[in-house]
């Protein structure tokens, strides 16, 4: 009770408060189920802020002027039954894991459901951190114009990400495994060039000749460690026939697969990323997602560009940058594409990891053509050059 009768003479009882008192009666709602009705009819509004750690989500809503007339805390698996009764309203949902199964279900329900990204909102939030001022922040963001939202994922797309994903985590693992029988070995004196492949090549000869420098304790650790790599292998070679051959069945992919530089894997995960490609107005804009474009530090109407960004996603922006790549290794076939005239000027004045940024840029922006006017991809070069 001492705690409390502080915190009654400063004020504070040690919980953060509503914004005002009619927000505080609407915070209780199932204590007061009489204002259901009212509450719906003046309902704009509602953002949910969910922490995908908790089993609670906080709601927030608005009506026409803006003022909040629902405040109230619902467990995860009750959000749709709350919903379910409420006449159709605009659902801000702060992006993260598992919003995407929800977003489905209240957009069944009639709702107009909207993903924002945290970085988004993080702007509109006032005072001091709580989930309900989250919300509130989610609000304000979502009926922006300006706020882009996340597009919501179908479940073939979540199981193309889930591929990935996991593919990603083998290769990794598998990078670390190579990386640790290297540092073993070195630490014997025994050096081996980078790259799988030497290691894979040297390794047999290592551990049959140079029992002079390695112990067979060392022999058999070393050997534990190659059949990890080996297990390894296996696994990432089963996930990869996986996504080529649902990228082979898959009209987007297909017709992402006819630009140059994207393979199975590139079309693959660019459609589980964006789908259709519907979120972008044009391909610059899926460029700086990306972050391939050079950083702004502009002022005084001066233009200070730096490095990329390096927004977005990684993975595809990797996926991209390993395109780029695979293209300039043959600069015979530079003519045979659309853009060859440019990429040859490019290569005489630009660093070559420039020039691969700037090419992985072009060919994110033809990905997105590509899918977003649903046709293949078309070479158009003049006869001359294509012979050339």
């Amino acid at each position: 009770m001492r705690h409390l009768s502080v915190g009654s003479r400063m004020g504070w009882t040690g919980r953060a408060p509503a914004p005002n008192d009619t927000q505080s009666r609407l915070g209780a709602f199932e204590e007061h189920e009489e204002h259901t009705h009212a509450t719906q009819d003046r309902l704009r509004s509602c953002t949910h802020d969910w922490d995908t750690g908790k089993n609670t989500l906080h709601m927030i809503g608005l009506d026409e002027r803006g003022a909040v007339v629902l405040r109230e805390k619902v467990s995860r698996n009750r959000i749709a039954a709350r919903l379910v009764n409420m006449s159709p309203c605009l659902v801000g949902i702060e992006a993260g894991m598992a919003t995407h199964y929800m977003a489905r279900e209240l957009v069944a329900l009639g709702h107009d459901v909207r993903q924002v990204p945290p970085a988004y909102a993080k702007p509109f939030r006032q005072g001091h951190k709580n989930d309900f001022r989250d919300a509130h922040a989610v609000a304000e963001a979502v009926e922006r114009p300006s706020t882009r939202c996340v597009p919501i994922k179908t479940d073939g797309q979540l199981d193309l990400q889930a591929l990935h994903r996991v593919r990603s985590r083998l290769i990794g693992n598998r990078t670390a495994v190579i990386n640790q029988i290297r540092g073993f070995l070195l630490e014997h004196g025994i050096p081996v060039r980078q790259g799988h492949r030497f290691l894979r090549q040297q390794l047999p000869q290592i551990l049959a000749t140079r029992t002079d420098v390695l112990s067979p304790r060392m022999v058999r650790i070393v050997g534990d460690l190659v059949a990890d790599w080996g297990y390894l292998d296996e696994r990432i070679e089963r996930v990869t026939d996986e996504i080529e051959s649902l990228a082979q069945t898959d009209v987007s992919c297909g017709q992402l697969m006819t630009a140059p530089g994207i393979g199975p894997i590139i079309a693959s995960a660019t459609v589980a990323a964006i789908g259709n490609g519907a979120a972008f107005a044009k391909g610059r804009d899926f460029a700086a997602w990306l972050g391939l474009v050079p950083k702004q530090m502009s002022t005084g109407d001066r233009t200070i560009l730096g490095r990329i960004t390096k927004r977005g996603n990684r993975y595809l922006r990797m996926l991209f940058i390993q395109g780029a790549r695979a293209i300039l290794l043959h600069p015979k076939s530079w003519a045979k594409h659309s853009f060859g005239p440019w990429l040859t000027a490019a290569a005489r004045r630009l660093h070559h990891n420039v020039l691969t940024v700037a090419l992985a840029n072009k060919l994110a922006r033809i990905a997105l053509t590509v899918l977003v006017e649903g046709r293949n991809y078309e070479t158009r070069v003049a006869p001359a050059a294509a012979a050339a």
